[in-house]
């Protein structure tokens, strides 16, 4: 049997009065798209962020690769190969693409007494990363990041936590908001990564955009897993009823 990159057993989370996670569990395996839908409020960001360092959960165990994890912050999640990509934040609109890239890891190289930035080497690491998601289309790495595209910026965000070696990519509503052509780069991204063999944790509402390349559902309603299903098991329409139900019912009953 194979080892799952990340297992994650029993994982509770209150804020408050509110149980945002009551004992749910997850499992990813190597090169797999795992879309971890629901509905506003479902859990899903809770239960991406304690896996990526933000939070930690009040109880459960985290494993990585078999070994037990316990991240106490996003950068100790990220230096074990957890790589977060959120839908609005981790890029500086007026920074340039390689600055933005390689923001707080910047290449230096001497220069007599001083040590300057490796401008040359960082864009070539650039151009090369995003090379490797199947973005080719950006000529200018000096370009603000402001003047591209959705889809381009999330390509940016996912190529970074790759070059720094994440071993599973979490992504957190990377569709929203774009156009049905940006969602069409983003979507072309994750399954780049799918045949890298980088697993992925699609975090969405969405159920179109992540139905056509998940090979597996994992579906939280109010805190709670409600269940799991391989694609080859459910139907779109029945993974829509059951987030709109809340219960595995429709699936058990045979449609």
């Amino acid at each position: 049997m194979v080892e799952p990159v990340v297992r994650m057993v029993d994982i509770h989370k209150k804020f408050g009065e509110v149980h945002a996670l009551d004992g749910v569990s997850m499992e990813v395996q190597p090169g797999e798209v795992v879309g971890l839908v629901g509905d506003n409020g479902a859990g899903k960001t809770t239960l991406s962020k304690i896996l990526a360092g933000v939070f930690p959960p009040d109880k459960g165990e985290i494993y990585l690769h078999g070994e037990r994890m316990t991240f106490s912050s996003p950068y100790d999640a990220r230096a074990k190969g957890i790589g977060m990509v959120y839908q609005d934040t981790g890029l500086i609109p007026l920074m340039d693409i390689t600055r933005n890239f390689f923001l707080g890891k910047e290449f230096l190289r001497r220069l007599g007494p001083l040590k300057i930035l490796d401008m040359k080497r960082m864009k070539e690491e650039v151009r090369k990363a995003l090379q490797d998601v199947g973005i080719a289309s950006i000529r200018n790495f000096d370009e603000r990041v402001s003047v591209l595209s959705g889809g381009e910026r999330q390509a940016i965000k996912v190529g970074r936590v790759l070059y720094f070696d994440a071993k599973v990519v979490i992504m957190d509503e990377p569709t929203r908001a774009l156009s049905v052509k940006e969602v069409g780069k983003v979507l072309a991204v994750v399954e780049k990564l799918k045949e890298n063999g980088i697993p992925v944790i699609y975090i969405t509402h969405n159920i179109f955009h992540i139905y056509a390349m998940g090979d597996r559902f994992v579906i939280l309603d109010k805190g709670i897993k409600v269940g799991e299903a391989r694609k080859s098991e459910i139907t779109e329409q029945d993974l829509v009823n059951i987030i709109r139900t809340g219960s595995m019912d429709i699936v058990k009953r045979g449609g």
